[in-house]
């Protein structure tokens, strides 16, 4: 009887995915074909489908594989010491692929898909809901603590997780700076929080984006 190599499996399944997730940045989900990722991950289409029975899977999985690894970080995040420690592993984890030259047509494709398929978008929303449920939990620790925040815990929650979303919607603009975008990001949290000595967010030095015709 044949025998499975866990070890080996999950590495030519995270190999077929990381194929796919080119193919899917670059050419959206209906641009790509199974044949397609077969011919970037180098391996035929039986081995493709012992994986993977559709390229739905495929997509899924790629986003699918992403919530449990935010739910270990989410936990990790409310078991520190202090909510600021917390909070700031907490953005470190969902700030890290904000780099990745894949993230701006994955993030189009995924919004696109979410929209037209039922069960990828309630994936999204359960990924997303315990992300805000931790980040409430934080800011009102936050509170508790007499942290002056700009608004209700709630509300802070609401817009650091909107922050966030929006940095990888908009992380393929042509002037999109990862680095100065992160900076940004987090010195907007600071003020949301009420971070001692984070003041108001300071205006930006960078030249002001052309006007969008």
């Amino acid at each position: 009887m044949r025998t499975v190599n866990p070890e080996e499996h999950a590495r030519k399944r995270a190999h077929i995915l990381a194929a796919a997730a080119g193919e899917f940045a670059a050419h959206g989900v209906d641009g790509t074909s199974t044949a397609r990722i077969c011919r970037a991950a180098g391996i035929g289409s039986g081995t493709l489908f012992h994986y993977f029975a559709t390229k739905r899977d495929i997509f899924h999985a790629l986003f699918g594989d992403d919530v449990p690894r935010n739910a270990e970080a989410c936990a990790r995040a409310l078991a520190a010491d202090r909510p600021d420690d917390g909070l700031d592993l907490l953005l470190d984890h969902l700030l890290a692929d904000l780099a990745d030259p894949l993230v701006p047509g994955l993030a189009a494709a995924a919004v696109f898909q979410a929209n037209r398929d039922e069960e990828f978008a309630r994936m999204v929303l359960t990924d997303s809901a315990q992300i805000r449920a931790a980040l409430v939990t934080l800011t009102e620790r936050l509170a508790a603590e007499g942290r002056p925040l700009v608004f209700p815990s709630e509300r802070v929650a609401g817009w650091i997780q909107s922050l966030i979303d929006g940095a990888y919607l908009t992380a393929g603009d042509p002037d999109f700076d990862p680095a100065a975008h992160t900076a940004e990001l987090r010195q907007v949290v600071a003020w949301l929080t009420g971070r001692e000595g984070a003041g108001a967010p300071a205006p930006s030095h960078r030249s002001p984006h052309p006007p969008r015709t």
